[in-house]
């Protein structure tokens, strides 16, 4: 019952901005992290940005100056604000949730959304 939608992917062009959004729901007893991930064809998953109960935030290299990640806690959402977007950019984007979902059972697990296409191109 524990689901995470993504929205906000869509065609954008080289310079242009998106916002994707992660909506967590279901029974959660405590989110851990939250973060994005991506995928372009024919390239594995990388890790785009994550964002700790703390709101530490990390990026990788190639988004840094460019993607801001954040949390509403009280929304269990997470954003990614994608700005000076460029071609290579062009991915599926996944959320990620790491999280508990049981108090009985405190074993921390990953949660993985369907997915939103961002394709940037002229």
């Amino acid at each position: 019952q524990v689901q995470l939608v993504e929205s906000g992917g869509g065609l954008v062009q080289p310079g242009g901005s998106l916002r994707l959004s992660c909506a967590a729901s279901g029974s959660i007893f405590s989110i851990n992290a939250m973060g994005w991930y991506r995928q372009a064809p024919g390239k594995e998953r990388e890790l785009v940005a994550s964002i700790n109960s703390f709101r530490s935030t990390n990026y990788a290299d190639s988004v840094k100056g460019r993607f801001t990640i954040s949390r509403d806690n009280a929304k269990n959402t997470v954003y990614l604000q994608m700005n000076s977007l460029k071609p290579e950019d062009t991915a599926v984007y996944y959320c990620n949730m790491r999280a508990v979902i049981s108090r009985a059972i405190l074993r921390e697990l990953d949660y993985w959304g369907r997915g939103t296409l961002v394709t940037v191109s002229s």
